[in-house]
């Protein structure tokens, strides 16, 4: 009560300056001045800043209906990119990694050949340790066994009809990716001729079973005879499904500003490399500021209609590891590609296929450096599945690289395995082929491995 009292009595006081200066007077001590009155309730700057003070104060428009959030995908688009070469930086990369220097050297010592074989020696050295025999012959075996129960299963690899025409047309590319296992850089200089695409135009004609054109290289859009065949193919045979394997900073380059459109007009089904969906990852495995690029690049491909609904334009994603383990489950992996991509980029795609890693060339190097070849043969094998030889690329694929061999697979030409030494020019249609028996190695083992890597 006391303390209500003097709290009325104080409130009292306070009413007039003559109680106020009288209540000082009676009791000292340290009070607040008393503010000035005002009309307003807000803090009041005595010396306001002026507008030259704060630059960005008055930017922002008054008609506030119009005001909208920019999007996520519109800090990636990266426009500045666009015409700005990563060939010199590739360049610089290369002359830095040592491991890099040691495969040039080693490439220029023994050539595609001896490196080949040195290769193959070290897989079946590694696979002799584990006690494993040779690919046909671990085949068999896996062909003699009863499989939970429901029998004996057909382990026979036999060439069917081709489906799939894959080209290589080049080993030239902006990159050089640790895991590229057709050793592309902007070194390489080998391209296919105008000869050589043009009869496996002929050949494309003459082999309607084909429904497939798979181009790849390198980089394949920087093969001068990149839209050559591309326009040829399709007006030859407009049913076909053209396969782009685009590394997608290519995107960027000097010289390829219509590229888009020219995917657009000959609507090419567009298999993009993107090994994750952070850019550490990605650019360990393919370059510095390489994942930046990628994600401006795909999202110039949904622009121009890529995965968007209703344009019949396919975009697809490939993911492999970034080491010497098995790619993620397909399905589960796609899903959080997704999901990533949707949410931190607003980026869209139709499918994402997993590969594993196949142990040859910079691959193959990689492992064998890090003393881990035995344990990832040791993986693949572990790790045999027999449902993969159903979709062996071998079995409906020919592989034709830039001289015109010819051969089961990419990875058969990379190798050197060619069929039976012929080339485009000794046949007149691809189901000649049939008749000759599929090449297979250790190195097969990778494809046959999880959910294998065709």
């Amino acid at each position: 009560m006391m303390v209500t009292a003097f709290t009325t009595i104080f409130a009292a006081l306070l009413t007039s300056s003559s109680n106020v200066d009288a209540f000082i007077a009676k009791y000292p001590g340290t009070y607040p001045v008393k503010p000035e009155t005002s009309n307003s309730r807000r803090f009041v700057i005595k010396d306001p800043l002026t507008e030259t003070d704060l630059p960005d104060y008055g930017q922002t428009s008054i008609e506030i209906d119009t005001h909208v959030l920019t999007k996520k995908s519109e800090k990636w688009r990266r426009k500045d990119l666009y015409g700005q070469s990563l060939i010199d930086q590739t360049l610089e990369e290369i002359a830095t990694n040592l491991e890099f220097q040691e495969t040039t050297r080693r490439y220029k010592e023994l050539g595609l050949e001896g490196m080949s074989r040195e290769e193959k020696m070290h897989r079946r050295r590694a696979l002799d340790s584990l006690g494993i025999p040779s690919f046909d012959n671990f085949l068999k075996s896996k062909g003699k066994e009863d499989i939970d129960g429901a029998g004996t299963v057909d382990t026979t690899i036999k060439r069917g009809e081709p489906e799939l025409l894959q080209l290589n047309v080049g080993l030239y590319c902006n990159q050089a990716c640790g895991h590229c296992h057709v050793e592309s850089s902007p070194l390489r200089q080998e391209m296919m001729t105008e000869d050589v695409a043009s009869k496996c135009l002929e050949l494309l004609v003459n082999t309607p079973s084909i429904h497939t054109l798979d181009i790849t290289g390198g980089a394949p859009e920087m093969n001068a005879n990149f839209r050559y065949l591309v326009s040829m193919a399709r007006a030859l045979r407009p049913d076909l499904d053209i396969i782009d394997r685009c590394n997608l900073t290519v995107l960027q380059e000097p010289g390829q500003e219509d590229l888009l459109s020219f995917m657009v007009q000959n609507r090419l089904h567009v298999i993009a490399s993107l090994p994750c969906y952070s850019a550490k990852n990605v650019d360990q495995q393919r370059g510095g500021g390489v994942f930046d690029r990628s994600v401006s690049a795909l999202l110039a491909l949904n622009e121009v209609g890529y995965a968007q609904p209703n344009t019949g334009l396919t975009l697809d994603l490939v993911y492999n590891p970034l080491g010497a383990f098995l790619p993620p489950p397909q399905g589960s992996l796609e899903s959080k590609y997704k999901e990533v991509l949707a949410a931190d980029f607003g980026i869209v795609f139709n499918s994402l296929f997993t590969m594993t890693n196949m142990p040859v060339k910079r691959f193959a190097d990689f492992l064998h450096r890090r003393d881990e070849l035995k344990d990832y043969m040791d993986l693949l094998v572990r790790n045999f599945n027999v449902g993969t030889l159903s979709s062996l690329m071998c079995l409906n694929t020919v592989s034709v690289d830039y001289n015109g061999k010819i051969f089961d697979c990419d990875f058969n030409q990379q190798l050197g395995n060619s069929i039976a030494g012929k080339t485009v020019f000794d046949i007149s249609s691809l189901t000649e082929l049939k008749k000759h028996d599929i090449t297979n190695d250790n190195h097969c083992f990778g494809c046959t491995a999880g959910m294998g890597s065709s």
